[in-house]
């Protein structure tokens, strides 16, 4: 299989059968092995202040630990010998967040965010991801660590 097609396979899977991510609106935008992107709207459910009308951190941190078991995933089936569904799965099926680091820097205003992530580390039992928000106009909102086990 051609990791493009693993790749998009994924990335659809995610987008439509994860009820958490249909809940909060994301979506995978890009997915390499090196680099992932998701993107949501601005929705008045995912409020933490009405009287400012910011994002709840919650979803600040859940965007920031999805993008970077994104990445983490796709470098994982980019190193894959011969990658079947079943290899691809067993693989996946491990990964897990061991730790999570958010900072907040500027309260989530805005009307589209898209998350970040990159490769940091990435070894056979665990991977590291940095992760960042911005908002439609470029501001940075929140950045972020990930360690994952792989």
């Amino acid at each position: 299989m051609e990791k493009e097609i693993i790749f998009e396979q994924v990335t659809k899977m995610w987008n439509t059968r994860i009820a958490f991510n249909q809940l909060l609106g994301f979506k995978i935008t890009e997915m390499q092995d090196e680099y992932a992107e998701i993107q949501f709207n601005w929705d008045d459910k995912l409020m933490g202040n009405p009287m400012q009308k910011i994002l709840h951190g919650g979803v600040t941190a859940s965007v920031l630990d999805m993008v970077g078991g994104v990445v983490i995933a796709a470098n994982m089936i980019s190193r894959i010998q011969q990658p079947s569904k079943e290899r691809i799965s067993e693989k996946l099926g491990k990964l897990s967040t061991i730790d999570l680091r958010t900072d907040f820097l500027r309260p989530g205003r805005g009307e589209t965010f898209i998350a970040t992530a990159r490769i940091i580390r990435h070894g056979s039992k665990v991977a590291v991801a940095r992760m960042e928000l911005h908002n439609e106009k470029g501001e940075h909102i929140a950045f972020g660590t990930g360690t994952y086990m792989v």
